[in-house]
């Protein structure tokens, strides 16, 4: 968890160096795709924002060539404007929003969609230093924040920026003298913007990463709910989810109220301003400086202006936001998984032999670097041979199956499968010879054909059941109400402990793999489970290479090798008797484990 917090403090110092929208400009990849899209959005915006600034036009005529000169037909031709105008802008609106829509949501599936394939190509080392909650929060809040931003925050903020521009070339070919005035102002209002801008944008990454920590307590919370309930922590872990969530609302209750602040600061300015340009304005009137018509439209140019600036003030919080989340959406997608697919990898034959062999072997994990797991060891199986792996807690066992895995990388030394070191091999292509059933067995949301086909998607009905049938798992799966096409629960919760590893049995089963790693698989199960799994393992592991990791001696007294691995070295290897017989490690484990039994 130490590992987890630094790399998010490390992360938010980086985002704390950042000052600015430049982060959205990296949605333009994501934005190129839909060009067509993109130009009837931007025509919209036009014909719209266009429609709005020649009301002000319409409003002088109307007032200095119907009312002023009092000709009823100028009123009639105004009127009939109008409602040009109207009709042009309502057409131009509902294409903007349209399209404008449809982009944010076509934008937050691809990059939804790409930070998830990407995640789920990364090493488990990164997940050993980043919280599964982060990630999730990341895919599904930030991804959010910016399909906001994309279907209305941005094009709000480009039809503010065209009626402020719009406004301002209209309102200096109106009156200069009084342009000039509203100029001056300008600066009065940007300043704040751009101060309490930074205030809101600093709170909005506050506010989001607060929300990243609500997410990644509820998810571990519920992830380990029979824990927390066998222990009677619900108070406890209650109680921490109410923390997280009153620290997400004060960073959200800051950022509302910097938001807010920045609006009601820049309304006041501008509105302000416009009051004082209309006392100026009326006594030209009176002077006969300038007609009627003009200072209204001028007002109305005016009134243009400073919407357009408290609009902008409104959606730079929002693109402030947006731009947090892209940040943090892209570091998910510029990390680097630790393990990498060669360049020119070597093709694996249809057939593997399952050979493996480990050469001068070091690792550590990376969120342990400086504690060794492995030193130095040396390991040759042979292609069919079944290796037991046996030694006290810590000596490296599950260790050389994450390696075997590739999920890890070794610090020193080499592995080879069937004579090729494995990171000459496709990492996906590698672990398709190799089945791996764990003791605590991944039981996915579905059915039991779902399940045991994840072992090979494309197997049909026939040959799931086929490996069912050989892991002993269609005698209960039969008798399900829908059968194989029963749900199994959340995590298999349906399925007993035996049930679920007959599962997974079957899901290497139908694998056919060259290489089988065992964790233990009936070691947590009663007598008669014990049996039936262990009578579906021995079916599985026959004519291929299978290691076992064994907490029970009695699970290894089949196999052909024993090899006793002591603080990350092998330190003996043989059958059960000569081992026995030598004495050493594995003679006092086993008098160790024959105590228990024999106390039990």
């Amino acid at each position: 968890m130490e590992g987890a917090d630094r790399s998010l403090s490390q992360a938010d110092a980086r985002r704390a160096s950042t000052r600015n929208l430049g982060q959205l400009r990296r949605l333009s990849v994501y934005l190129r795709p839909y060009r067509g899209h993109v130009l009837g959005a931007l025509v919209a915006l036009v014909l719209a924002s266009a429609a709005v600034l020649s009301l002000g036009a319409g409003l002088k005529h109307l007032i200095d060539g119907g009312f002023g000169a009092g000709r009823p037909q100028a009123l009639d031709h105004a009127i009939e404007a109008v409602a040009i105008v109207i009709a042009v802008l309502a057409v131009a609106t509902f294409l903007r929003a349209y399209l404008v829509t449809w982009l944010g949501e076509r934008v937050m599936a691809d990059l939804r969609r790409d930070v998830y394939r990407h995640v789920v190509h990364l090493s488990p080392g990164f997940f050993e230093t980043t919280r599964t909650g982060e990630v999730v929060s990341r895919i599904t809040t930030d991804t959010s924040v910016i399909q906001t931003v994309i279907g209305s925050s941005v094009t709000q903020a480009l039809r503010n920026l065209l009626l402020l521009v719009g406004g301002l070339a209209l309102l200096i070919w109106t009156n200069p003298r009084l342009t000039g005035l509203i100029l001056v102002i300008v600066p009065v209002v940007v300043i704040p913007i751009v101060v309490i801008g930074r205030r809101v944008r600093r709170y909005s990454r506050e506010a989001q990463d607060r929300m990243a920590d609500v997410s990644g307590t509820a998810e571990e919370t519920i992830n380990a709910i029979r824990t927390v309930q066998s222990f009677a922590q619900e108070d406890r872990e209650s109680a921490r989810f109410a923390a997280a969530t009153e620290a997400a609302f004060a960073a959200a209750a800051r950022y509302a109220k910097a938001r807010g602040l920045l609006a009601a600061v820049v309304i006041t300015l501008v509105f302000g301003s416009i009051a004082v340009l209309l006392w100026i304005g009326g006594h030209d009137v009176l002077a006969g400086r300038i007609s009627a018509g003009d200072l209204s439209a001028f007002v109305f140019y005016a009134s243009v202006v400073a919407g357009a600036v408290g609009g902008l003030s409104e959606t730079m919080g929002d693109l402030q936001r947006a731009a947090g989340a892209t940040e943090r959406l892209f570091e998910l997608l510029e990390a680097r998984s630790e393990i990498t697919v060669p360049a020119e990898p070597v093709p694996l034959p249809a057939r593997s032999q399952g050979a493996i062999r480990f050469e001068r072997v070091s690792f550590a994990y990376p969120s342990h670097p400086e504690r060794r797991i492995l030193n130095g060891l040396d390991l040759d199986i042979r292609p069919g041979e079944t290796v037991a792996l046996v030694g006290p807690s810590g000596a490296g066992k599950t260790s050389v199956f994450q390696l075997l895995m590739r999920y890890y990388d070794p610090s020193e030394g080499r592995i080879l499968f069937d004579g090729v070191p494995i990171t000459d091999l496709d990492p996906r292509a590698y672990r398709s010879r190799i089945g791996l059933v764990p003791q605590e067995p991944v039981i996915f949301s579905g059915d039991a054909f779902m399940n045991i086909r994840y072992g090979r998607p494309d197997a049909s009905d026939e040959e799931v059941r086929a490996a069912a049938e050989a892991a002993v798992a269609t005698e209960f799966l039969d008798r399900l109400p829908d059968g194989f096409s029963t749900f199994l629960g959340e995590k298999g919760v349906r399925l007993s402990g035996g049930q679920r590893q007959r599962i997974a049995i079957a899901r290497a089963i139908l694998r056919d793999p060259a290489v089988l790693l065992l964790d233990e698989a009936t070691s947590a199960l009663d007598a008669e489970n014990e049996r039936l799994v262990q009578l579906a393992l021995e079916r599985l592991m026959r004519g291929r290479t299978s290691l076992v990791i064994a907490h029970r001696l009695a699970t290894v007294l089949k196999a052909d090798r024993i090899v006793v691995l002591n603080e990350g070295r092998v330190v003996d290897q043989g059958r059960h008797e000569d081992l026995l017989r030598r004495g050493g490690l594995y003679a006092k484990l086993a008098e160790l484990q024959f105590n228990l039994d024999r106390a039990a």
